[in-house]
């Protein structure tokens, strides 16, 4: 699956669209702590989360993720938003607990 037919689903709204969304997503990654998704964050995975910081953004670029999903209904704030646009990260949320916003990627991946 790619992060374009992720996107298009519809399952999740829409923050930034970055520019690779013809990117395979190889997997699936959750995590809340910082620390722990800086170390383990699979590159071009879907990180689903609810920290929806310029932080997170941060982790993102240096795991080199696939795409954000932030979840429990979290959005980015305008310093985020714009920091999402600069680096070109997509970004994604839902009203869905983090599982079940997780399960669901994996049913896409695994079709």
């Amino acid at each position: 699956m790619t992060i374009k037919e992720l996107i298009d689903s519809g399952l999740f709204k829409t923050i930034n669209v970055g520019d690779d969304t013809d990117r395979n997503i190889s997997g699936l990654f959750c995590c809340d702590l910082l620390s722990i998704a800086m170390s383990k964050a699979p590159e071009d995975s879907v990180w689903v989360t609810v920290m929806g910081n310029i932080n997170t953004l941060a982790v993102a670029a240096l795991c080199d993720v696939g795409c954000i999903v932030l979840a429990e209904g979290i959005s980015l704030d305008d310093a985020a938003r714009a920091k999402a646009v600069q680096q070109h990260i997509t970004v994604l949320n839902t009203d869905m607990p983090i599982f079940d916003a997780a399960l669901k990627v994996h049913e896409r991946i695994h079709a």
